[in-house]
């Protein structure tokens, strides 16, 4: 069974680097529960950013709120203030923090969506959107088969999170790198084409579209991943209380 693409040592080394900042921020008086509200607040800017076609600000905003996602647990750590209400409020708050950007990404494809002709044989109009919500259902199928297998007792030490191809770091490194080169491709709207030909798809909505469409592949596999590493873990525990 292949793991994630975030190995736990790369993990934990970046959960290490992140300690000495949210040490920053807790001398100034900040909390986790406050880092983890900063971290909604900022995506629902980046939101707000995508749903009116801001790609290039939307893409730095996502990456700058992800970056509280990470402080918040190591302010919690680094000042020995975790408990189960901050971890509960955290996995609540990046859950809607994802739903929220997807959203504003929706709005804004849908936005522009009549005006880029794709193909006649496709569902023309509204490829963005669709290619959107694939990705928002897909991304929150991995959280919830974790989510789901911990809570009945599977993967209780969150090892869950070191299963599947595109854990949540994963999403995000695409999607900011979509967003970032939307942006930069966005000034021009469409692709030059020769006179009285029909309009191609824009650089900028081919990258973005793609991106998402990858991630809903990659969510779908790690999906299926943890389900299977659940079932073997069943199967295991099966033959434990047998023998």
């Amino acid at each position: 069974m292949m793991g994630s693409l975030v190995s736990p040592d790369l993990r934990a080394r970046i959960r290490a680097g992140a300690e000495p900042i949210a040490r920053v921020f807790g001398r100034l008086g900040l909390t986790p529960n406050t880092l983890t509200l900063i971290g909604f607040g900022i995506a629902v800017v980046a939101a707000w950013q995508a749903a009116v076609g801001a790609w290039l600000a939307a893409g730095l905003l996502v990456a700058f709120g992800a970056a509280f996602d990470l402080l918040d647990g190591a302010l919690a750590r680094a000042t020995g203030r975790t408990s189960r209400l901050g971890a509960f409020l955290d996995s609540v708050f990046d859950r809607a923090s994802e739903a929220v950007v997807y959203i504003g990404i929706g709005v804004g494809l849908a936005a522009v969506q009549g005006a880029i002709s794709v193909s006649p044989l496709v569902l023309d109009g509204v490829v963005g959107p669709i290619a959107t919500m694939s990705a928002l259902a897909a991304a929150f199928m991995v959280s919830y088969t974790r989510a789901k297998s911990e809570s009945l007792g599977f993967t209780w030490d969150s090892g869950m999170a070191n299963i599947g191809l595109a854990p949540r770091e994963v999403r995000t490194v695409i999607l900011v790198l979509a967003l970032l080169v939307a942006g930069t491709f966005g000034m021009s709207f469409f692709t030059a084409v020769p006179a009285g030909a029909p309009p191609v798809p824009p650089m900028w909505w081919l990258v973005l579209v793609g991106a998402l469409a990858l991630i809903t592949v990659l969510a779908t596999l790690t999906t299926i991943q943890r389900m299977y590493h659940v079932y073997r873990q069943s199967k295991s525990q099966n033959r434990e209380v047998t023998q």
